[in-house]
């Protein structure tokens, strides 16, 4: 794996008329990376003609930086637009040249309708905004999509649902670059959601759904600080003051998802931090995590990730390093055991 000199650099490109919530999501998240107190990313907007770019929302904003900043990145991303049937012959001829290059190429919300025109997405999984689903299915057969996740990774092209699936997205950016411990912290001076990747293939994310509501929030807290013990579903009621029953059905309402597969996930996600950021003993990881066993963590970690424990912590690793650099080649193309 080969070391980055300088930050990571990341081409937004603002499509006209472009989403503001797009482009707000790159600066919120990347610019909050800071390793040894140096940027860990560095963020250009771009736009074919730059300029006064007009947004969904009617106004305009003002970018100077033209498509030559694509060249210069090592990821580049499309952010959602208004207009996705005609888009920029440029910027279509860009996003295929980045790829091409073999640099990560990302859309968010109906970008991915930019990337599909650029023949990004033929053969390849990928996502929109659910309300553009059928759209893109229709006009781009060529390409499987999933319409029920908030983003996937299929080789070096991320596509990720719209508004804040974008946020997931960019955390798992974030988490493969540089590792779990940073993409959390990112997460909590955000004050966004951690990352959320999810139960995944060898290539697709497919992350937990958004979490819509508050009721259990107080509880999750709770049992996000409690993994290592031996929580149960009467434990969880207990602590949210309802019964079995009622916190079923209110935290499947909240999360998408049964308490104990909530808890799962969490658990398994604190043992990818401790086997990214510690030395710990496989057993010691597993018992931190509320996972019992080694065994345990070995069957939870290969259905989530395809890699065995220590396979994981020798592909992910942070220990010992000084200064992590973005990971390159087969950390951009998901956890491919066999990468």
């Amino acid at each position: 794996m080969s070391q980055q000199r300088g930050p990571h650099r990341i081409a937004v490109i603002a499509p006209s008329p472009v989403s503001m919530f797009n482009l707000a999501i790159p600066e919120l998240l990347f610019a909050k990376v800071r390793l040894d107190g140096t940027p860990g990313y560095e963020v250009t907007v771009c736009t074919p003609d730059p300029g006064p770019v007009a947004t969904t929302g009617g106004l305009e904003l003002q970018v100077s930086r033209g498509l030559e900043a694509v060249r210069a990145a090592d990821t580049v991303l499309l952010a959602g637009t208004g207009e996705r049937y005609a888009p920029d012959p440029r910027t279509v001829a860009a996003v295929r040249e980045a790829a091409g290059a073999g640099k990560r190429v990302t859309s968010i919300c109906s970008g991915a309708f930019v990337l599909a025109e650029a023949g990004l997405l033929d053969g390849r999984s990928a996502t929109t905004y659910w309300q553009l689903a059928d759209e893109l299915r229709v006009r781009y057969p060529a390409l499987d999509l999933k319409g029920d996740v908030l983003y996937v990774e299929d080789g070096q092209i991320l596509t990720s649902s719209g508004y804040a699936a974008g946020i997931d997205m960019c955390l798992h950016m974030i988490r493969t670059d540089y590792g779990a411990a940073t993409a959390n912290e990112v997460a909590r001076l955000a004050l966004v959601a951690p990352v959320r990747p999810g139960g995944q293939t060898q290539f697709t994310h497919t992350p937990l759904p958004p979490e819509r509501g508050t009721a259990c929030a107080d509880t999750r807290g709770w049992a996000m600080r409690n993994l290592d013990k031996p929580l149960t579903l009467t434990d969880l009621a207990r602590h949210a003051g309802v019964s079995v029953r009622t916190l079923t059905r209110r935290f499947h309402a909240e999360s998408g998802v049964s308490p104990l597969q909530w808890l799962l996930h969490q658990r398994v996600e604190r043992a990818r931090e401790l086997l990214e950021t510690t030395a710990l003993p496989m057993d010691q990881v597993a018992r931190s995590a509320g996972l019992g066993t080694a065994d345990s963590l070995r069957t939870h970690l290969v259905r989530r990730t395809g890699l065995t424990p220590t396979a994981y912590r020798t592909q992910f690793s942070r220990v010992g390093t000084k200064t992590a650099a973005p990971r390159r080649g087969p950390a951009h193309r998901g956890m491919n055991p066999a990468a």
